[in-house]
């Protein structure tokens, strides 16, 4: 059995040190960056009927069957490692249909994490610990990401919010972000491909860059090198230190704020 190890977050949730004061909702997270393991469950469209993978809810949501990555022409592990290691080069569009994929075959409600609610999880406290005891960076990875969860955890108990690899979130990128948004459960949705919002530094940053206000977004350049016309819907071949971690909210969220999250275009 495949095991997603949470970590509540449901104190009442504020971040004091954006432009203004945002207030974000309770919410459970991935304890570690989703790994090779799990998203192969998805490439493979694993049968769920046998209950062998995952606990299942008693009411699961009728979702229209869901399609899979396409086969990657090359392994887009770059031959760095799969087992409990995490998984990277999925577009932020598949990264969205994994969400919909296993909210579809739990019953429970999964998407990406806001911005706003990546940044509360990754704890400010972090900007002033030593980060190599807690992150995977340019200094001590060897050139590779590594295996989830053998760094110290932050404060919520969460491994490698900083450094490992960078983390896709839910919102388009707005260079002045919060100030334009709305005070609680700020949320910037679309329908573009870029740019989307990437969070946490990688393994391929500076230790000075790895803070938990760092942001990064998505460019055509995460798939410079992919052959295909049109490029593809579900794999860039230039993220190898982009992967994802995933979000349940403890309140339940409206179909059309579910196909936001789940990326799509009506």
């Amino acid at each position: 059995m495949v095991v997603l190890i949470w970590e509540k977050i449901l104190q009442n949730l504020w971040i004091i040190r954006l432009p203004k004061k945002i207030e974000v909702s309770p919410f459970w997270i991935s304890k570690y960056e989703i790994t090779w393991d799990i998203y192969q469950l998805f490439m493979d469209q694993t049968n769920f009927d046998e209950k062998e993978n995952f606990e299942r809810a008693d009411f699961i949501d009728e979702i229209d069957g869901i399609s899979g990555p396409t086969t990657p022409y090359v392994d887009m592990s770059f031959g760095m490692g799969k087992k409990d290691f995490p998984a990277v080069n999925m577009t932020h569009y598949a990264a969205s249909k994994f969400c919909e994929w296993l909210s579809s075959k739990t019953g429970y409600y999964y998407r990406l994490p806001t911005e706003a609610e990546w940044e509360y999880a990754c704890s400010e406290d972090m900007d002033n610990l030593i980060i190599n005891d807690y992150s995977w960076n340019s200094s001590n990875s060897e050139g590779k990401y590594q295996k989830v969860g053998q760094k110290k955890p932050n404060s919520f108990g969460l491994h490698d919010m900083l450094g490992n690899v960078a983390e896709w979130t839910a919102d388009v990128y707005e260079k002045k972000t919060y100030k334009k948004r709305k005070k609680k459960n700020p949320f910037k949705s679309g329908d573009s491909k870029y740019p989307r919002v990437i969070r946490g530094g990688s393994w391929t940053d500076n230790p000075s860059n790895l803070k938990s206000y760092y942001r990064d977004f998505s460019t055509k350049d995460l798939q410079k090198r992919d052959p295909q016309i049109p490029k593809s819907l579900w794999w860039n071949t230039d993220a190898p230190n982009i992967g994802f971690r995933i979000l349940r909210p403890l309140n339940n969220e409206s179909e059309k704020l579910k196909r936001m999250f789940w990326n799509y275009s009506d």
